[in-house]
């Protein structure tokens, strides 16, 4: 018997019964369309060349292409409403994805510690990076979080930026106390580890959850709700704003904004006291 994929169809007719979005930008339809395109893409890729000047190139453009499926995956999911317990095993094929796109484009650069994403020149994938932190502090995969942030430190990110540093230190060894930070759209975040009132933490918290959306105006996911029901919009999520609540114990109870993942802080907490 052939072994069932975790990212496959299996799991969303598994619990289609028991989902209500979590963001209301657009119809349940169009998820149905995501997840149909999704499967039709990952066989498709199974089967076609992508355009290059090498093999090496060509391997390293399909990781990349499958890495961001597999993380528009996991968004999508969230958004649609799927329980948290079974995002977990798309957390653990991203994750993969990561890995297998830092390891082709180290041989088509030639270049061993070459990173998958890079954090202190495009924010939008600082913010990638900080989101997929996120995910693994707030699903309790601590493995998993060590997995990701190897390939992010040996590109020689470790002792650069203030939030990057404070969404490791509770959980892994030997992280590093640094006062600055590589994007100025995470300052409300950072303050809100610092503030010397829960008061202040919680107003930092919300101030950064209803200007995150703006902010991002140049990333390419922005307005992507605009495009209807077969676009592209997959959720937009500061997940990194809930692992800062969780990891500091923010109170959060007061946060509305549409961008922030109650659900998964919640889980987090029902899981495992604030570290």
């Amino acid at each position: 018997m052939k072994a069932r994929n975790p990212t496959s169809n299996w799991i969303w007719r598994k619990h289609v019964t028991r989902m209500k979005l979590r963001q209301h930008l657009l119809s349940s339809d169009h998820f149905k369309n995501f997840h149909k395109e999704h499967d039709e893409v990952i066989e498709l890729c199974k089967t076609i060349t992508f355009q290059s000047d090498s093999p090496e190139q060509e391997a390293s453009l399909r990781a990349r292409h499958l890495q961001r499926l597999a993380l528009h995956r996991i968004l999508a999911c969230y958004t649609e409403g799927w329980e948290i317990v079974t995002l977990i095993p798309l957390l653990e094929d991203l994750i993969d994805k990561y890995e297998i796109r830092q390891a082709t484009l180290e041989k088509y650069e030639d270049y061993p510690d070459i990173t998958p994403l890079i954090i202190d020149d495009w924010l939008y994938q600082y913010e990638e990076c900080v989101q997929v932190i996120g995910f693994c502090v707030l699903l309790h995969r601590t493995d998993l979080l060590e997995r990701f942030v190897k390939l992010i430190d040996r590109a020689g990110y470790a002792r650069c930026d203030t939030l990057y540093e404070d969404l490791l230190t509770k959980l892994l060894p030997d992280r590093h106390d640094i006062d600055q930070w590589l994007h100025d759209v995470y300052s409300p975040l950072v303050q809100s580890i610092y503030a010397d009132s829960k008061e202040k933490a919680s107003d930092f918290l919300s101030m950064y959850c209803n200007q995150w959306y703006s902010e991002f105006e140049q990333a390419p996911w922005h307005d992507s709700h605009l495009q209807g029901e077969n676009g592209n919009y997959v959720g937009y999520w500061a997940i990194e704003a809930g692992a800062i609540a969780y990891l500091y114990g923010i109170d959060d109870s007061k946060i509305d904004d549409r961008v922030y993942p109650k659900d998964l802080v919640a889980y987090a907490r029902s899981q495992a006291p604030t570290p």
